[in-house]
């Protein structure tokens, strides 16, 4: 399909957006910090589950000062279920960065944006065009299928070229809303035209234009590259319980879940006998194995299967940080991978 084509994009979905758009909080403003926050939470997640999250954040930081300067342990305690954990560091550290280099002021430029920790082609392209109305697409998986289905091309579209070529035919027909016009490209892919399922071609305003639907080829589209298989690995998780208090360590500051509070933890799957040497190994004094649960957590690229183990002992001893239920709740923000052990104490 010809850019001459898609010209006919913004006239044929923008009035559907204005009227069938979905009322979600970061919708209700301009201001490019919270426009930035939710675009960055809306990575790999549902909407339904970034709300929440969304305005607790907003109300414990409210500007971009307040994220610069929040300690880490709050900061992660905020994201805490969210996932993904590099995304509010480097969140902190772009906020660093506004505040030491352009005075607090979100930067507009587009390579500005683009060059803040944590920000790549598809956040400055929303934050750009949503906030400031520039003609800079945002190409997501949502984008990149309402794509290939309007031009019928069956090109892999996890291939970098796939994704420049759909940038740069979208911002040759940007109209001069483009904050609407970035949004409604958006919602057309997460809704009618949405993933692992049946598009509803025959109430998509853009239908007249879209070649996939006039080929029939729409509900094969698109087509991704072979994923490479995830690498397994074994773990034993320790939950060690001493007076109602429970051992937490940090995590190293580099890697998977970098700086995160864990329970201890070791590679592989060890019997009851090598978990209670394995214990005293770690300075502690088992007296009762409370229990013993087997659960899965799937990362990107790696599935960690994890044996629970959880010790009665006989002294917070150890290299630990001995926190209360109160404590742990309040201040220390466990990935989703411990936090299925902590929610079945």
């Amino acid at each position: 399909m010809e850019n001459r084509d898609l010209s006919a994009l913004p006239a044929l979905l923008l009035p559907w957006y204005r009227e069938h758009r979905r009322e979600l909080p970061w919708r209700q403003t301009k201001e490019p910090y919270p426009i930035w926050l939710s675009e960055i939470m809306l990575q790999q997640t549902r909407v339904e589950a970034v709300k929440g999250y969304y305005a607790r954040f907003l109300a414990a930081l409210p500007t971009v000062q307040a994220l610069a300067a929040c300690d880490d342990d709050t900061l992660h305690k905020l994201w805490e279920g969210l996932g993904y954990y590099s995304r509010v560091r480097n969140l902190k550290k772009a906020a660093q960065v506004i505040v030491e280099r352009y005075d607090g002021e979100f930067p507009r430029a587009y390579s500005d944006v683009l060059a803040l920790p944590g920000i790549g082609e598809y956040t400055a392209g929303a934050i750009c065009s949503i906030a400031f109305d520039q003609p800079t697409p945002a190409v997501d998986g949502n984008v990149l299928r309402v794509f290939a289905r309007l031009t019928d091309d069956p090109s892999p579209i996890d291939l970098p070229a796939v994704k420049a070529r759909t940038r740069a035919s979208l911002a040759a027909v940007y109209p001069k809303e483009a904050g609407e016009f970035t949004q409604a490209l958006m919602e057309l892919g997460a809704t009618l035209c949405g993933p692992n399922r049946k598009p509803e071609c025959e109430h998509c305003p853009c239908r007249a234009i879209c070649l996939g639907f006039r080929n029939g080829t729409a509900e094969a589209l698109p087509v991704k590259s072979p994923k490479k298989e995830r690498r397994q690995e074994d773990r034993t998780v320790f939950i060690f319980r001493c007076d109602g208090r429970y051992a937490l360590e940090k995590r190293p500051e580099k890697g998977l879940l970098a700086g995160l509070w864990q329970f201890p933890n070791v590679p592989g799957h060890l019997t009851t006998a090598q978990a209670l040497s394995q214990a005293e190994r770690m300075g502690l004094r088992p007296r009762e194995i409370l229990r013993e649960v087997e659960r899965k957590h799937i990362f990107t690229h790696i599935q960690w299967n994890m044996k629970g183990i959880y010790l009665e002992v006989s002294e917070t001893a150890g290299s630990y940080r001995w926190l209360s239920e109160q404590e742990i709740e309040a201040q220390a923000a466990l990935p989703t991978a411990f936090r299925l052990f902590w929610e079945e104490r």
